[in-house]
């Protein structure tokens, strides 16, 4: 177990903010996170659970306890029919790794969520999602040590109360549990799920009628780094906010006054509006407010032009929130954990 003090936590957010934290506790298996479950009972210390940092904006030093998985591997169950197998993968494994290590094995359903920074574990918290496609989709259950006992619990999908982006584990279950795995429902026949975005039209393109997994999964990942900034290159956390989903009345409203505003059905009586289209007609794209700034192919998305505080990227976040609620008369909120 790695046991840390006065710990800098720059490589461990994708927005590259430097920021330290008092001490830094990393399990590598089962017992060490019971270890480390015992350790936050006895510390009279705050503590927060990360993964990758791909959703994290720190606005400044934390004094108390970082916590992050370290468990790696994965293994696959066989199910009775091509539909029902499994692929049981460490928390600390990162996503993307997993989803290539998927197709590469025969075994489908996460082609869609290919290039989503961050780790397994964080898949199950966030409910993370691209193209249609949401983790909740492939979840069956959810390994995990209880911080309050110690004790091991195995959770089904349906305790997790998804939704968009969001689950229990953001609410009453924060910073509760240890995960340790995570079990994915795939499947041995591939269905692409093509109709979401630009995909059939970039397939399209590309001369490619009935895709394979890998050329999807290849597609897929063209269509994300022509749009998102590399956070290796200019620090960023992907899409910053979630897409607000409206009452169908007051999308229909809106249309008839913004001309070709974009949205995508969710049920008979709501839609979502993408917030990047909006925060773009805004004239936010491209845009800066000192060191801080908006990718200038994906309004979505917020970086840091170099040296940027949290509080810069906040006070950026702040602003846009401002005018996308006086133009639209829609709250967009962060889908970034700010700490």
């Amino acid at each position: 177990m790695k046991d840390i003090r006065d710990y800098s936590l720059k490589g461990h957010n994708t927005f590259g903010i430097e920021a330290k934290c008092s001490r830094y506790l990393e399990y590598e298996n089962d017992s060490e996170a019971q270890e480390v479950a015992e350790i936050l009972r006895k510390e009279a210390t705050p503590y927060i659970i990360i993964g990758g940092g791909s959703n994290l904006l720190l606005t400044r030093d934390f004094e108390g306890i970082v916590v992050r998985s370290g468990i790696k591997g994965h293994y696959f169950e066989q199910g009775s029919v091509p539909s029902d197998h499994r692929m049981v993968c460490g928390s600390g494994e990162a996503w993307d790794d997993m989803v290539a290590t998927s197709i590469s094995a025969g075994y489908y359903g996460m082609e869609n969520l290919s290039l989503i920074p961050g780790d397994v574990g964080a898949s199950a918290v966030q409910n993370i999602g691209a193209y249609g496609v949401e983790a909740k989709d492939l979840i069956l259950c959810v390994w995990m040590v209880d911080i309050q006992t110690g004790k091991t619990h195995i959770w089904g999908n349906e305790d997790f109360e998804y939704g968009y982006r969001d689950s229990r584990f953001k609410h009453d279950w924060k910073n509760r549990f240890l995960i340790t795995r995570v079990t994915y429902g795939l499947s041995r026949e591939f269905h692409p799920h093509l109709d979401y975005g630009n995909i059939r039209a970039e397939l399209e393109r590309k001369g490619i009628a009935e895709p394979t997994a890998q050329q999807l999964r290849e597609t897929i990942i063209e269509i994300r780094q022509a749009k998102l900034p590399d956070p290796k290159v200019e620090g960023n956390a992907g899409s910053f906010f979630m897409n607000p989903i409206v009452d169908r009345a007051q999308y229909e409203a809106l249309a008839a006054k913004f001309e070709g505003m974009p949205h995508y059905e969710v049920d008979a009586g709501h839609v979502k509006i993408p917030a990047g289209w909006m925060i773009d007609q805004c004239g936010w794209k491209g845009k800066s407010l000192g060191r801080a700034g908006v990718h200038d192919k994906q309004a979505l998305v917020l970086v840091n032009r170099g040296g940027a505080t949290g509080a810069e990227i906040v006070a950026l976040c702040e602003r846009i929130r401002s005018d996308v609620k006086a133009k639209f008369g829609i709250e967009i909120k962060p889908e970034v954990n700010i700490v």
